[in-house]
């Protein structure tokens, strides 16, 4: 099947998702551009180098010369650059303020309308849901965090853009060359490996999930049905994986018996978040996820193997 060739802007394309999705552009024949300023784990985009149609710049998403000049050249833009996570962004609440609020608004004043925008949200926005009744991209979002809301902020200026979609994404796990520990199913994994067991508070709270290359496919996915999909957000995540973490947990045993994993009786977990998602709307559009959660355990537990103990994790 045949696609048009684009010209892609990725800011922070060297992140936990960039150092995926960039290679699925790149193998599709994109002509990509990375802006990074490659402070985590630097060498994650290295054999894309072999790429003629890569193009990289180390430099700041937030840099007032730099971003024009490089939003002049791109048709698409996929703002990526953020600081990822509830907990960096409020250790760090400036910083994260700066770099996805006042950086996408840097983007939209310096492109055409005719530019393309492909933007990266979170399905945390719908914070705590009602009950067992599903979230769809009409429910009411009411986030819970500083991370939640700035991704609710940047969903509504790229939706007011003339070409712009955004993409709720659910809870991201699996393997990228710049690897993170801390999101759940990837800790846990890491957990089950490395120290045999967890403890947890709430297991109450559910959450959904999405295999990382399906996040990277659901950009592609987009790309190719721009005009039909433009002007709305869509929820990707697994419809079989709303899960609370004591069914995260059984999933990870059943690859690695020996797990352990223990409800804390008191105590109290940060993360607020508990809601069921439908991804329906994204399946109608001809979307399917490809990976599942068990697949994404086995990597994971392979990945494990080979990392050493170490962060890998944004805060």
């Amino acid at each position: 099947m045949t696609h048009d060739i684009h010209r892609i802007l990725l800011t922070g394309g060297a992140g936990y998702i960039g150092s995926v999705l960039v290679r699925q552009m790149l193998e599709q024949g994109h002509h990509v551009t990375v802006l990074d300023n490659f402070v985590a784990q630097p060498s994650g985009l290295l054999d894309c180098c072999a790429f003629p149609n890569f193009d990289v710049v180390r430099g700041d998403a937030r840099d007032e010369r730099l971003v024009p000049e490089l939003v002049r050249k791109h048709d698409t833009i996929i703002p990526l650059a953020a600081l990822v996570g509830s907990r960096i962004c409020d250790i760090e609440p400036i910083a994260a303020e700066s770099t996805m609020s006042r950086g996408i608004k840097l983007l939209l004043d310096h492109a055409s309308p005719s530019q393309r925008f492909l933007y990266p949200a979170t399905n945390s926005g719908y914070g705590v849901g009602k009950g067992d009744e599903p979230c769809t991209e009409e429910s009411p979002l009411s986030p819970v965090s500083l991370y939640g809301r700035l991704k609710v902020e940047g969903e509504e200026r790229i939706l007011a853009h003339a070409n712009g979609l955004a993409f709720r994404l659910a809870t991201v796990f699996g393997v990228s060359p710049r690897m993170r520990r801390d999101l759940l199913v990837n800790d846990y994994v890491y957990r089950a490996v490395h120290d045999g067991t967890v403890v947890f508070f709430e297991g109450h709270r559910r959450r959904n999930f999405i295999h990382i290359r399906d996040v990277g496919r659901a950009f592609l996915h987009g790309l190719e049905h721009f005009e039909t999909m433009k002007g709305r957000a869509y929820n990707v995540g697994l419809d079989d994986a709303n899960l609370t973490r004591p069914q995260v947990c059984e999933a990870i045993r059943r690859h690695v018996p020996s797990f352990v994993y223990i409800e804390a009786p008191s105590g109290h977990d940060p993360d607020l978040r508990d809601c069921v998602v439908s991804s329906a709307r994204i399946a109608s559009t001809g979307f399917r996820p490809m990976c599942s959660l068990d697949q994404g355990i086995r990597q994971l537990v392979k990945c494990f193997t080979i990392l050493p103990r170490a962060p890998y994790a944004n805060a």
